[in-house]
């Protein structure tokens, strides 16, 4: 008895569907974030947590500003690219190149900087803490408790200002309030 599978595409999430969910993924990963700090011996999961939570949330930003993107673009092929690997991916390699893009075209201050601060928790989450600051930004596990703290509520701010801009549910909220009561 063979079950007969239909070959249909999987229809495309609209742009308000992707940002909702992108959206609510960076909340869900930054309150596991910050439940891991809460353990104690957890700070490396909780910096990877963090990573996650602000590289769905540029995601977000990414699908939410495509056309600004593409006006600030300039050839066709790094058009291409952002449709196509950017805002569905999001690199990291390029995460910094991406939030300075957002930075000067579109009007997001101090996004290069707190990308670079989410890139160092993705560092740290690989190789731990380090005294002689050689491998890790952060030299103890107390600094990089720090870091994912602050970026937790950044990253909250963030998406709270975007409520206007967006199609907010139910869902978002409830995430937000969870996330905000983690973070008192």
């Amino acid at each position: 008895m063979g079950v007969e599978v239909l070959e249909r595409p999987l229809p495309k999430p609209t742009t308000e569907d992707y940002i909702a969910a992108r959206l609510l993924e960076a909340l869900i990963e930054a309150k596991l974030a910050i439940e891991f700090l809460s353990r104690g011996g957890l700070v490396r999961n909780s910096a990877g947590k963090a990573f996650q939570a602000w590289r769905a949330f540029l995601a977000a930003l990414l699908r939410l500003e495509l056309d600004k993107l593409l006006q600030v673009a300039k050839t066709e092929e790094e058009r291409k690219w952002l449709m196509e690997r950017a805002v569905p991916r999001v690199p990291t390699s390029r995460m910094i190149s991406l939030s300075q893009m957002l930075e000067g075209g579109i009007g997001y201050s101090g996004l290069s900087f707190v990308t670079a601060m989410a890139l160092n928790l993705h560092d740290y989450q690989y190789n731990g803490p380090d005294p002689d600051l050689a491998l890790s930004k952060f030299r103890d596990r107390q600094e990089a408790a720090v870091a994912v703290a602050g970026l937790v509520r950044e990253l909250a701010n963030r998406i709270e200002n975007l409520k206007q801009r967006i199609k907010w549910s139910n869902e978002l909220e409830n995430a937000l309030n969870e996330l905000r009561k983690a973070i008192k």
